[in-house]
């Protein structure tokens, strides 16, 4: 019932073309899925490195084994991928404009494989590449090769027309959701274009099969051994991608919200909520006035009036003393001289200048 949970609405009578705005948002929800579930293994990882090191080390993998078979059930189920589904959408092939095959029929097997290619191996190459290019750069920085080496002319070559490239790949992509805003495209997507589908929202007919094929599944019952053992492989598979679709149906703002609460945009918001509170102004004892008053030579040790001898820094304040001076102090008073900040001997720190 997953796959029918998010079509509570049926498709309005206006048209079977979603909007732009249905489009990009069932885009930007698996592109917020991934930065989410990345922190959540990150901070795992970070918690216990033995236990849970592998998932960080192999996320890239683990992720993508884990979206194809997410986006293999979907396809073959609701002839959609998972944020398409749970925006009530469905892929029919191009030039079908006759009648439209209802979502349970599925995609014809080339759009089907096309499909599943370029939603699940595009991304994971298009990431690979970008983390290529980001060690690059440092590679470049901090490289050992000589400057003459073939191999750092090639890749330098390579990381000054990767910018032009990945601006063209974008620029494609914005053109193709303008020629669609404008009525010029029947793709929001160059890569619904390249699988030969395009989107139409979900109909009532649709809703009715799907929650018909999904009553028939879970009451068919095999006879045969080989079709008992097919059936329960094909549970199994089914089985975890239902978990997975129905753990992301439920869980999927919190991960939006975690993505944003982590983003660099939301740094200084968070900063200024969980900020600790301004400190108080330093405190001068009347009663040490006369000998916290500072002099007017940066060399001369405020306590003793005399050039410092083994200059010595209090890391609560800052001020720099005579070791001695300092040393007796604190361990009498327990606090800055100047500032009057409760100090420690252990926040004594040993100043050395390039003459000694």
């Amino acid at each position: 019932m997953a796959e029918v949970g998010a079509h509570l609405t049926a498709a309005p009578a206006g048209g079977d073309r979603p909007s732009v705005f249905e489009a990009v948002a069932q885009d930007s929800l698996m592109a917020a899925v991934k930065p989410a579930l990345q922190h959540l293994v990150k901070v795992l990882a970070e918690s216990n490195p033995a236990r849970y090191g592998f998932l960080w080390h192999w996320f890239d993998e683990i992720y993508v084994l884990l979206d194809l078979l997410l986006q293999q059930h979907y396809l073959a189920r609701c002839s959609a991928s998972f944020s398409e589904n749970f925006y009530s959408l469905k892929r029919i092939p191009m030039g079908d404009g006759r009648r439209q095959p209802l979502a349970t029929a599925g995609l014809p097997k080339r759009q089907h494989w096309k499909s599943l290619l370029l939603l699940v191996l595009v991304p994971y190459l298009k990431g690979k590449l970008e983390k290529l290019v980001s060690s690059l750069r440092e590679e470049d920085e901090y490289s050992i090769h000589p400057p003459s080496s073939s191999w750092k002319r090639f890749y330098r070559a390579f990381l000054a027309a990767y910018p032009y490239v990945n601006m063209t790949w974008e620029s494609w992509f914005l053109i193709q959701q303008l020629c669609y805003i404008l009525g010029k495209a029947e793709h929001h997507s160059p890569m619904l274009k390249l699988a030969g589908v395009r989107l139409v929202r979900l109909t009532a007919e649709d809703i009715q099969a799907l929650e018909k094929k999904w009553a028939e599944t879970t009451s068919d019952q095999a006879h045969s051994f080989t079709s008992r053992v097919q059936s329960a492989l094909r549970r199994a598979l089914g089985g975890i991608a239902f978990s997975l679709s129905t753990g992301l149906s439920v869980s999927v703002f919190f991960l939006q919200f975690l993505d944003w609460w982590y983003s660099s945009e939301n740094q200084e918001t968070i900063k200024s909520l969980t900020a600790l509170p301004t400190p108080p102004p330093p405190v001068h004892l009347e009663q040490e006035a006369s000998s916290a008053l500072l002099p007017r030579l940066r060399s001369v040790c405020p306590l003793c009036r005399k050039v410092r001898v083994n200059a010595t820094a209090l890391a609560t304040s800052g001020f720099v003393f005579c070791y001695r001076c300092a040393y007796s102090h604190v361990k009498a008073h327990q606090r800055c001289p100047v500032t009057g900040y409760a100090t420690e001997l252990q926040h004594l720190v040993k100043l050395y200048s390039p003459e000694s």
